[in-house]
């Protein structure tokens, strides 16, 4: 599967230290973008070119959202249990880790973006109308 559009490609990952394969790097540079997809509300789609703002900003995303993911990925525990038809139901992060995990995209976001604009003038974070 190929990658296109990145934000952040693995080599400039690569670049500024980062670790992981390029496989879920690129799992986790999508997720990244999503996030700040999301609260940019999709103004950097169609730039040719991030700035390095962004660029950084989804970097520490990425190391944020790898962090999480192996936090859950250790800390599953069994919720539930079936022997007759045999069936295991795991419990995931509980809704504080989730809530952190928010505020902590947020908080990284808003610390690289937040007096970013396009060529317009539009702020990267504007939401008035």
């Amino acid at each position: 599967m190929e990658f296109t559009k990145q934000y952040l490609t693995y080599e400039e990952y690569q670049e500024l230290g980062g670790t992981l394969e390029e496989t879920p790097f690129d799992m986790l540079e999508l997720e990244a973008q999503k996030n700040i997809d999301k609260y940019t509300f999709g103004r950097l789609k169609d730039l040719d070119e991030q700035i390095n703002e962004v660029k950084i900003c989804e970097y520490k995303l990425i190391e944020l959202l790898e962090t999480y993911n192996s936090y859950n990925a250790q800390n599953k525990s069994i919720s539930s249990e079936s022997t007759d038809g045999y069936s295991i139901s795991y419990s995931g992060a509980s809704e504080n880790v989730s809530k952190a995990k928010i505020n902590d995209i947020k908080g990284i976001i808003k610390t690289y973006l937040a007096e970013c604009c396009l060529e317009d003038g539009t702020p990267y974070l504007y939401v008035g109308v």
